[in-house]
């Protein structure tokens, strides 16, 4: 019986991700392409995860050599390149997006807008407690609570945003018109305006008026023209206007305001300092300084001098002044002569 002849196929298995030379090969058709594998050393094959393509597509190692194509090119391909760094043991199979998720920080959440608004009307700026009464604003606009600002103030803890609060004159009491039924219910918005009904919660504009300290809505001013408050029936001037919790420019035109009516009240003081002396103490000095122009006959002219009292003057008429006066005074240096056993007596040293 005559034997079947074995057809052979020439491959080409190149090794360019070993940096190795291409290995040219001589194998039965019938054979799996995993026999190509026989070629490379052993511990090679087990340290490294490998597969193998021809013309770019993946092949299965159980696949016949007679399917390679007519090039018989075949490329070793690693898994995971080996050395040089930075590759992170990336495969084929893994997308950019694996690194840029893996590196990128994750921000901080940003705060909620509305929030912040609705907190500045309804917590006090400084120590973030509900608004309660008693209820005061700066020149600027903003809330506190009286007790909170003024303790601070007291034991002298205001932060540097608010350096613009010196004193008492600085704060402005104002009248928030309570919610019906919010305490009750739990709502966080517990002030309206007592004219329109609109909510304090930053979503509507409000203003207080600085005489009287009542809190109206913009759109209530806008609706009653009228230039008496709305509450009290108070005349106010559109001076008295003063936005809570404004815009940034009406922020700005406040602080304006504030330092203008700071540099009049400065400017006033030493305007009154300039013209004369003030206080009782300088009323006094001014009337005995006043006084002293007039003559005993009431007429203007210099003040008599003052006589210097004499102790020699008032001697009586069988003493002699000059041994009378020793008596009221200290003896003279001129008389007195040291000599050595009164060298070291004080005597007439005074």
């Amino acid at each position: 019986m005559e034997k079947r002849a074995t057809t052979t196929r020439a491959v080409v298995l190149r090794l360019d991700d070993l940096s190795l030379p291409p290995r040219r090969l001589t194998v039965p058709s019938r054979l799996p392409v995993s026999h190509l594998l026989r070629a490379l050393p052993q511990p090679l094959l087990e340290s490294s995860s490998f597969y193998l393509t021809a013309d770019g597509r993946p092949l299965l190692l159980s696949a016949p050599v007679a399917s390679l194509p007519p090039s018989g090119s075949v490329q070793l391909r690693l898994r995971a390149l080996r050395g040089g760094g930075g590759d992170g043991g990336a495969t084929g199979a893994e997308s950019r997006d694996c690194y840029l998720s893996m590196y990128l920080a994750k921000k901080p959440d940003k705060a909620d807008p509305n929030e912040a608004r609705l907190s500045r009307f309804t917590c006090c700026a400084l120590s973030g407690e509900p608004l309660a009464a008693p209820a005061v604003a700066d020149r600027l606009g903003n809330l506190f609570n009286k007790e909170a600002l003024v303790e601070a103030l007291l034991h002298k803890r205001l932060p540097k945003a608010l350096s613009h609060i010196r004193g008492l004159k600085d704060m402005i009491p104002i009248h928030l018109h309570p919610k019906p039924d919010a305490d009750a219910a739990g709502e966080e918005v517990r002030f309206q305006c007592p004219v329109t009904g609109l909510d304090f919660n930053g979503k509507y504009q409000f203003l207080a008026l600085r005489k009287c300290g009542h809190v109206l809505s913009v759109k209530a001013l806008k609706e009653v023209k009228t230039s008496a408050c709305l509450v009290c029936h108070k005349e106010f001037d559109e001076a008295d206007k003063m936005p809570l919790n404004g815009t940034e420019d009406e922020v700005a035109a406040l602080r304006l305001r504030m330092e203008e009516e700071r540099g009049k009240v400065k400017e006033k003081k030493e305007k009154k300092v300039g013209n004369g002396l003030s206080g009782s103490k300088h009323a006094a000095a001014a009337v005995m300084a006043g006084g002293a122009e007039k003559l005993e006959n009431g007429k203007k002219g210099e003040a008599p001098s003052l006589k210097r009292f004499k102790a020699g003057d008032h001697a009586p008429a069988y003493a002699n002044k000059e041994v009378y006066a020793s008596i009221f005074t200290s003896s003279k240096k001129s008389d007195f002569k040291e000599t050595y056993s009164c060298r070291s007596l004080p005597l007439g040293r005074n």
